[in-house]
């Protein structure tokens, strides 16, 4: 039998949940570090403790990984890492300063020289002639910061450091550039974490609750706490499931997957879903900390079902919805043809040392919670008629 407290929503847990992500002692969370792993550790836990059974899988990934970090001068102008400039990275490792004058992209002579180029378009040029490497132009967030990412496109043979666009403007042929990019290619392994909390029987939904708990990891000398991207979901998946698990009717199926490596190319829902048996109805949270003016919905695979009790429960629960892109890892499961949606609710600091537990509303948590419960809750009650 459930009890009052069992089947309460809590703000108080949720915001608790973030924070704790959010703490020192996972570094970001980044796939293959040990901040990541102790992060699917305490996952583990937090699922066993709402009484699920719990498995965990290992995969491969590959990622882009700051090992110092880089410096950028311009003269006697020493300027700063995600403010003013980050790793590109189809950038090669320059672990060592290396100082240069700096050239336009159409100048006659490359050769050991900074190119200060407005694209990677004059790379092949700049790789021929030998020059010192490439300076290229990225925008900011609305606070200034440059977010940071850990895949992207290949490695190429020459440094590229991205520099803020108003900074790349002011800069000119003639200046002196010393710059190093100590940037390297690892191999790791991600973990997703499971928990099963009901069985589907006799021909009940089975419902999978998804959430990616990695982030883009810590800087060598600056926090991503990645408290929105993506530990606002994980607090909203975490919630819903301990108050669906005393709730549903009998034969409803329910499971969770927190999963590894989303920032590294969905690469931990591309090892998951596959193995996901068919007729699985999966939703998974990207983004729960800023609704705005309505949670952005992207449907995939046989979805109508789904997309019919989500609209119905965004009306119950009085969260406005809008059809728009959630590039996450719902498309790995509609992929796979399992009918899937993807919401997400807003990540301000998207990917910076902003991105921290204060930015997360409790407002939002609760809201995004409420919606997951009624959307399965009206699968659940469809599926009995």
């Amino acid at each position: 039998m459930t009890t009052a407290a069992a089947t309460e929503l809590s703000g108080s847990r949720l915001r608790s949940t973030v924070t704790t992500l959010a703490e020192d002692r996972f570094t970001g969370r980044r796939v293959g570090t040990p901040g990541g792993r102790a992060a699917a550790t305490w996952l583990a836990g937090q699922l066993q403790a709402i009484g699920a059974t719990v498995t965990t899988d290992e995969f491969p990934a590959t990622v882009r990984e700051l090992y110092r970090t880089p410096e950028l001068h311009q003269g006697d102008l020493q300027l700063v890492h995600r403010r003013d400039f980050v790793e590109h990275l189809a950038s090669a490792n320059l672990p060592e300063t290396r100082t240069a004058e700096l050239v336009a992209a159409d100048a006659g002579q490359l050769t050991d020289r900074w190119v200060l180029a407005p694209d990677l378009g004059v790379s092949a040029r700049a790789t021929r002639d030998g020059a010192a490497g490439l300076l290229v132009p990225r925008g900011t967030d609305e606070a200034g910061w440059m977010p940071k990412m850990i895949v992207g496109p290949m490695p190429g043979d020459l440094p590229v450091i991205a520099v803020r666009t108003e900074l790349h403007e002011r800069l000119a042929a003639g200046q002196v550039i010393s710059a190093s990019m100590p940037l390297r290619t690892v191999e790791v392994t991600g973990s997703n974490v499971h928990g099963r909390l009901r069985t589907a029987t006799s021909g009940g939904p089975d419902v999978l609750l998804t959430a990616h708990f990695d982030g883009v990891g810590d800087d060598p000398e600056q926090r991503l706490p990645a408290a929105a991207d993506n530990a606002s979901g994980v607090a909203v998946v975490l919630e819903a499931a301990r108050l669906l698990a005393g709730t549903l009717l009998d034969g409803v199926g329910l499971a969770v997957t927190f999963l590894d490596a989303e920032e590294a190319g969905a690469r931990g829902s591309a090892h998951h879903a596959p193995t996901v048996p068919a007729g699985t109805v999966v939703l998974n949270i990207d983004g729960a900390a800023q609704l705005g003016d309505a949670a952005a919905v992207e449907a995939g695979g046989p979805a109508h079902g789904l997309l019919a009790a989500l609209d119905q429960a965004g009306r119950e629960t009085g969260v406005p919805l809008r059809a728009g892109a959630t590039a996450s890892d719902n498309r790995r499961y509609a992929a796979a043809e399992l009918a899937a949606v993807g919401i997400g609710m807003g990540m301000p600091g998207y990917q910076t040392p902003a991105e921290t537990p204060d930015r997360v509303e409790t407002d939002t948590l609760i809201s995004a919670t409420r919606l997951v419960v009624a959307t399965v809750t009206g699968l659940a009650n469809h599926s009995r008629g």
